[in-house]
């Protein structure tokens, strides 16, 4: 039998699904701070009206829901790339022509660099 005509080894199907659902987690993940991001500047400012004081100092900088924002769109299109990397892995596992792409991985690193970096800004007092 031909080299090129054996079936494709399950498990590296398998460790492909389960490489997609760890990039789908980590997604999830994301999504999730951003939204608590969006959600905590309002929270504290509905604890100060409940309290009804005046005492209770807000930040002065309102970027927490660009950040939220921007947090939720990475998830968003991680879960996209993911997708499209888990479908091109797929494909060269069933032609036996597996090449690694380090193009997602390069995206997501640049990008919760570049997040994270604001963030530190962000949290910074007096800038």
């Amino acid at each position: 039998m031909d080299d090129n005509k054996l079936p494709a080894n399950p498990s590296d199907h398998l460790a492909n699904e389960r490489t997609f659902l760890a990039w789908i987690r980590t997604s999830i993940a994301i999504i999730g701070l951003g939204f608590v991001v969006v959600k905590f500047s309002f929270f504290i400012k509905q604890v100060a009206l409940v309290l009804n004081t005046k005492d209770v100092v807000l930040p002065n900088k309102g970027y927490s829901t660009q950040i939220g924002i921007l947090l939720v769109a990475l998830g968003v299109l991680l879960t996209l790339f993911a997708y499209i990397r888990y479908r091109v892995t797929e494909k060269q596992l069933t032609s036996k022509t597996y090449k690694p792409s380090f193009t997602l991985l390069l995206f997501i690193t640049l990008a919760i660099l570049v997040i994270g970096c604001l963030l530190i800004i962000y949290l910074i007092p007096g800038l």
